[in-house]
């Protein structure tokens, strides 16, 4: 049987956390490395990773490269805080409405492979995706611990799937965000939007050719699934 792979993001896309992951990131470093964070507006840093962003201000502000203790400091302490804001505040890390039951049809169907491909460490990522229960175990699944681009991290999950399945015959990324317009362009991968929080214009001016708001109706998002072109421009 031929099979569609559907990749998915996760912030904003899955879920969503009103900034408060970004914001405990930010939090993390001050307190680890003791120094001002720069921003937490990501299109301000040359790939939009967790690896890339924290490099870069490792780089900035001690004129060196992040090493694997630094790594180690930063991600032990944001996992944790993570955790700590998840359970003083559950109603700010939640699913796009939607998403659970979505992922969930899916992998009931034996038409569908489905995949993570995230600029985020795998350790957050998954605090998040535990949380709402999420199956991330049945996901192929590529984060950025050791990937500068976007675009080598969705090519590892694809490379994953067609171990297993090489008839993948459709592939899809589904994403919130200009940057996952831009790497599934430069990858000519097919490409749907998520605008949960957002303008749904933003993302087709960027030239996404079909953008959703939520899961919520899930004939017409499997739809789109189907008719997901690579975006313009």
């Amino acid at each position: 049987m031929k099979k569609t792979l559907v990749i998915f993001d996760i912030d904003g896309t899955l879920l969503h956390s009103n900034k408060i992951d970004s914001e405990c990131f930010a939090e993390t470093y001050q307190v680890q490395f003791g120094k001002t964070f720069p921003t937490i507006d990501w299109s301000k840093y040359p790939h939009v990773t967790d690896h890339v962003i924290f490099n870069t201000v490792i780089k900035q502000h001690f004129g060196r490269a992040a090493n694997k203790r630094d790594i180690s400091r930063q991600q032990t302490h944001f996992v944790d805080l993570l955790k700590k804001k998840r359970l003083e505040s559950p109603e700010d890390f939640a699913e796009v409405p939607g998403a659970v039951d979505a992922v969930n049809r899916l992998l009931t169907d034996d038409r569908y492979l489905l995949g993570i491909a995230t600029g985020g460490w795998k350790a957050p990522a998954s605090v998040k995706l535990n949380h709402l229960g999420f199956p991330i175990e049945r996901f192929y699944d590529s984060y950025a611990d050791d990937k500068e681009s976007r675009e080598a991290i969705l090519a590892e999950s694809l490379q994953k799937a067609k171990v297993d399945h090489p008839d993948i015959e459709h592939v899809v990324y589904v994403g919130d965000a200009i940057w996952d317009v831009q790497t599934t362009r430069n990858m000519q991968m097919n490409f749907l939007g998520i605008r949960h929080r957002g303008d749904v214009e933003f993302l087709r001016k960027a030239g996404a050719g079909t953008v959703l708001q939520n899961f919520r109706n899930y004939g017409y998002f499997e739809e789109l699934l189907h008719q997901a072109k690579p975006p313009l421009g």
